[in-house]
């Protein structure tokens, strides 16, 4: 639900009743993961997606129904042998939908409307809905909130609801998407529950250090990738927003002691462009020793050994060296800063992933992998 924060905001600002049909879980290859959703209104507007268009219009039409008995309902699409273009998914997979109806008289659209509200401004929060248990609590819902603090009910006692919200908090802590499972409750659910977490957090931050050319192409490539992202170099003649008009932050800075200033965290990427010892060194020693995502540093083979060998002279031990990538980027055979930013951008997403970056031409790795490294993936407690 909260991948179209926007737009749904507007709806309910503009008092529209809708449905929202939300992936909840993903079984073998499909084109869409876990939080993709699809959602109509009462005029019959659609708006998102939830395979790409394989079941689309299956989805639509349990959207409209629910939008007509304000029923909750939860339904598994998957591929048909029969009929490759019968309702299922041609990619071979099967996925869970969770439709959601929102009327405008709703008891829960307050609660949804804060959720959506939230991830519309930018912060952080996390909408736990009732995705697997009895019928009647399909589409109960918890808004999880950074500091602890929640809304909402499962409908049992107060304190299964704080049981949820710490679970989902953990979630929300890591910027993860997926689900929670609920241990048995004697009165509300014997047999246990399952919640279907949708973490909201600010976009990961992507520090590019070095004002060159290259580094305008990647600016480029990561604001693409949904990166929020930050140049930064010592040069005030080079660190321009005239140069870098793509650039969410542009800092003048010398690169090791703004690193050590600016917040980041495990989704962080830096990308080391500036292949000058005195900026590279500091810069790095400092970089190796960070819990971030990804360390990566431009400069050719013999600008790598170099920058090792002083990396160890300053006292970088062999297991952080183990963490930077360098040279940075795949093996494209790039060129221009166009082709060396693909590059660069391609490795960052194979390190999220957990991909290998070989084609997938004559190779049995599957195509999608089930978690991922940091950002958005899947959890089952």
């Amino acid at each position: 639900m909260l991948d179209l924060a926007g737009q749904l905001s507007r709806w309910v600002e503009e008092g529209r009743a809708f449905a929202v049909a939300t992936v909840v879980a993903v079984q073998g290859s499909a084109p869409r993961d876990p939080g993709a959703c699809l959602a109509v209104d009462g005029a019959g507007t659609a708006i998102g997606s939830v395979s790409g268009g394989c079941v689309e219009g299956a989805v639509y039409d349990l959207c409209v129904q629910a939008l007509e008995d304000g029923r909750t309902v939860r339904e598994q699409f998957g591929y048909s042998d029969e009929d490759a273009f019968a309702v299922g998914l041609t990619c071979g997979g099967t996925i869970d939908v969770l439709v959601t109806p929102v009327g405008a008289d709703a008891p829960a659209r307050g609660l949804l409307a804060a959720a959506l509200s939230a991830a519309a401004q930018g912060r952080a929060a996390a909408l736990a809905r009732v995705a697997e248990g009895p019928a009647e609590l399909l589409g109960r819902a918890l808004l999880v909130h950074p500091d602890g603090a929640y809304e909402g009910s499962l409908g049992g006692a107060a304190e299964l609801d704080r049981k949820a919200a710490a679970d989902v908090g953990a979630l929300l802590d890591t910027g993860r998407t997926g689900m929670v499972g609920l241990a048995a409750d004697g009165r509300l659910c014997p047999d246990g529950f399952t919640l279907f977490v949708e973490s909201q957090v600010p976009p990961p931050r992507m520090i590019v250090f070095g004002a060159i050319d290259f580094a305008a192409a990647l600016v480029r490539a990561g604001r693409f990738l949904g990166y929020h992202v930050t140049v930064c170099d010592a040069r005030p003649v080079f660190a321009t927003r005239s140069r870098f008009p793509d650039a969410d932050d542009i800092v003048v800075d010398w690169p090791h002691r703004y690193l050590r200033s600016t917040e980041t965290d495990a989704r962080t990427v830096l990308c080391v462009l500036t292949h000058d010892a005195k900026f590279d060194v500091p810069l790095l020693e400092t970089a190796l020793r960070m819990p971030v995502a990804f360390v990566g540093a431009m400069g050719s083979r013999r600008t790598h050994a170099d920058r090792n060998r002083r990396l160890r002279a300053a006292g970088v031990t062999d297991a952080e060296l183990a963490r930077l990538r360098s040279p940075i980027g795949l093996d494209l055979g790039a060129r221009t800063p166009e082709e060396t930013a693909l590059s660069i951008a391609a490795e960052i997403v194979a390190a999220r992933r957990g991909g290998t970056g070989v084609p997938l031409t004559g190779s049995d790795a599957p195509i999608h992998r089930d978690t991922e490294r940091h950002g958005r993936g899947v959890a089952v407690a």
